[in-house]
C-alpha cells in the first residue's frame, strides 16, 4: 500500500490519513510523523476522543493547531461548522493553511497568537522538534534545542472566550494548560478534550486542569479518556 500520491504536476507528494490529504513537506513531516500519519495513528488518542463527542453544530476551541490536523480533521470529517485555532508558532501557520487548502477547508479561523491574562507579547521557545516549542525555555526533560526565539501575540482569555462562544475546547499546548485553562468562563462548554503534559505542570498543573473543567460545570469522562488524554462533559 502506497502511502504517497501525486497530486497535479506541479503539486508536491500527499501523504493520506484518515481520508484526509497532507503535503508531504520535510520541513514539517519526519519519517516518524509520515508513518504515523499513513497508519492512521497521528493524535491517535485525541481523534478517537473528539470522534465520539464532537458534534456538527459545535463551536470548537482549538489551543494549539499543531500542523493543522486537527483542525481538519474536525471540519472534514466530523462536519464541525465553526472552528477557532490557535496556533503560537509563526513557522506553523502557513503549513496549516496548505493543509487546509489541500482538504477544502474553509470554516477555520487560524490564530498566530496564544491566550493569557492579559493582552500583550509573550516569548515562544521554537525548538528543533516544532512540536515541543513552548513559552518555557527549559521545561523538564525536554532535551530538543531550542532553535530560535519568537516574540508571539498574546490575547487575553476572558475576552476571547466571551467572543467566540465555543461549545467544546480541544487542548495541547505542550504544559501552557494548567496556566491558561484557568482564566477563561468556560461555563458555555459542552464537553473538552485535553493532552496533559504531567512531566511539566506536575501533581499542582493537572489539579488546576481537573478543577478548571470542573469549574465550568464538566465532569471528566472515562470513556475515551486514554492516558494522557483527558475528556470531560457536561451530560453523560
Amino acid at each position: 500500500m502506497k502511502d504517497t500520491v501525486r497530486s497535479p504536476e506541479s503539486s508536491p507528494a500527499l501523504i493520506r490519513s484518515r481520508g484526509l490529504r497532507i503535503p508531504h513537506d520535510p520541513a514539517f513531516i519526519d519519517r516518524k510523523k509520515r508513518r504515523l500519519l499513513r497508519r492512521g495513528d497521528y493524535e491517535r488518542r485525541e481523534v478517537e476522543a473528539v470522534k465520539a463527542l464532537v458534534r456538527p453544530e459545535d463551536v470548537v476551541l482549538e489551543l494549539g493547531g499543531g500542523i493543522g490536523y486537527m483542525s481538519t480533521y474536525l471540519s472534514h470529517n466530523r462536519k464541525v461548522g465553526e472552528i477557532h485555532t490557535y496556533e503560537a508558532n509563526p513557522a506553523l501557520i502557513p503549513f496549516i493553511e496548505r493543509v487546509h487548502a489541500q482538504n477544502g477547508v474553509g470554516n477555520v479561523t487560524v490564530h498566530n497568537a496564544i491566550l493569557g491574562p492579559r493582552k500583550g507579547k509573550a516569548k515562544f521557545y521554537i525548538r528543533e522538534n516544532f512540536l515541543a516549542s513552548s513559552l518555557e525555555q527549559n521545561p523538564a526533560g525536554e532535551k530538543s534545542p531550542v532553535l530560535r526565539v519568537e516574540e508571539i501575540a498574546v490575547e487575553n482569555a476572558r475576552s476571547v472566550v466571551k467572543a467566540i462562544k465555543p461549545t467544546f475546547l480541544v487542548c495541547d499546548i505542550e504544559g501552557a494548560e494548567a496556566e491558561i485553562l484557568p482564566l477563561p468562563d468556560f461555563s458555555g462548554l459542552r464537553g473538552a478534550v485535553i493532552e496533559l503534559h504531567p512531566q511539566w505542570i506536575g501533581a499542582p498543573g493537572v489539579r488546576a486542569v481537573f478543577d478548571a473543567m470542573h469549574a465550568a460545570g464538566l465532569t471528566f469522562y472515562p470513556r475515551v479518556s486514554n492516558k494522557k488524554v483527558v475528556a470531560f462533559l457536561r451530560d453523560w
